[in-house]
C-alpha cells in the first residue's frame, strides 16, 4: 500500500528549509490508521518483545496499538519534566538545536526487549539518545520501528547496527 499519499508536506516548518512530514491526515483515516498499525505490527510479529518504548510524541500514537498486539508494556520516553518518578536523562543534539528525553529508572528491566518506535527517522539523533537511555537500564533492543525514514537524511548510521524498520521512505 502507498501510504506516502497520506503524508502531508508542511514547508518551512518547524524552522525555514525544513519540510515536516505530516501525519495527521494518515491517522485521521480509521482504515488507514488500523492498515499502518498492523504493517508496523507484522515487522515484529515473531519476536519476543518485552516493552515498546514511544518517543515523545508522536511515538505515543502507534506505541500502545504495537504494544497491545504484543501482549508487552508500554513506556513513555518523555521530555523533561513530564515524568513523576525517578528519572534517567540524556541530552542530545538535534538537526536543529539539543533537547533531552527521560525514562524512569524502573520501566526497563536488565535483559527486557525492548521494541523503540516513533513517527520519523530523520538524523537520528533522537533515536540513538532514547538507545543510550533503553542499554543504560539493561534493556535489549530488538528493533527500531519508524513510520518514516527520510533515508536522505542517513539517520541509521547513528543507530549503532541496531535493527530498523520503516513502513515509507523518503
Amino acid at each position: 500500500m502507498d501510504f506516502k499519499k497520506y503524508i502531508r508536506d508542511i514547508h518551512d516548518f518547524p524552522k525555514q528549509g525544513i519540510v515536516f512530514k505530516d501525519i495527521t491526515t494518515l491517522l485521521s483515516n480509521p482504515e488507514i490508521l488500523n492498515k499502518a498499525a498492523n504493517e508496523l505490527y507484522e515487522f515484529v510479529k515473531t519476536e519476543k518483545i518485552d516493552k515498546v518504548i514511544g518517543l515523545e510524541s508522536r511515538g505515543f500514537l502507534f506505541g500502545p496499538l504495537l504494544a497491545a498486539k504484543l501482549n508487552a508494556g508500554f513506556v513513555p520516553i518523555r521530555k523533561p519534566g513530564k515524568l513523576p518518578h525517578d528519572v534517567l536523562s540524556v541530552t542530545y543534539e538535534l538537526e536543529y538545536g539539543t533537547d533531552t528525553l527521560e525514562l524512569h529508572k524502573d520501566s526497563i528491566l536488565p535483559g527486557e526487549r525492548v521494541l523503540l518506535h516513533d513517527d520519523v527517522l530523520a538524523t537520528g539523533g533522537t533515536a540513538k539518545a532514547a538507545l543510550e537511555l533503553i542499554r543504560e537500564l539493561g534493556g535489549e533492543v530488538v528493533q527500531c520501528n519508524f513510520l518514516i525514514e527520510l533515508g536522505f537524511l542517513n539517520g541509521r548510521e547513528k543507530l549503532n547496527g541496531a535493527a530498523v524498520a520503516s513502513l515509507i521512505q523518503y
